[in-house]
């Protein structure tokens, strides 16, 4: 039961952390000033590809948990593999974007650890 609490808790955290990437895409862009056509259409991109694999590994937990529950063996594959794409995402944000002063950029990193931490104790529990 604790488990599934937590699988459910960092399926929603970092669904909405994805959409959070999303959502401020042309203001993010904006905030790059003059730039090229290309680099625009590039970081939007990125900023975009980020958040819909945010939202992905979220929903991804999400419907299994619902679908096949906490015991199953594929369901295990799954809490794993989202937990070490989160941690290597954190680790990328880590070395890349939070290295700047944009303080959501900042905590990324941590957000995405927080859950891959979630997702391993649903897991085991």
């Amino acid at each position: 039961m604790i488990g599934a609490v937590l699988l459910y808790a960092g399926a929603a955290i970092i669904t909405v952390w994805g959409i959070a990437h999303i959502v401020p895409v042309k203001s993010v862009v904006s905030g790059f000033g003059q730039i090229s056509r290309d680099n625009r259409l590039i970081i939007t991109m990125e900023w975009i590809a980020e958040g819909l694999t945010l939202c992905f590994i979220g929903l991804l937990v999400l419907f299994v948990t619902l679908l096949a529950g906490t015991a199953n063996p594929a369901s295990k594959i799954v809490y794993w593999a989202s937990a070490a794409m989160l941690v290597v995402m954190a680790i990328l944000t880590a070395s890349t974007g939070a290295r700047t002063s944009v303080i959501p950029i900042k905590i990324c990193p941590a957000v995405k650890t927080a859950v891959a931490i979630l997702f391993i104790l649903g897991a085991v529990l």
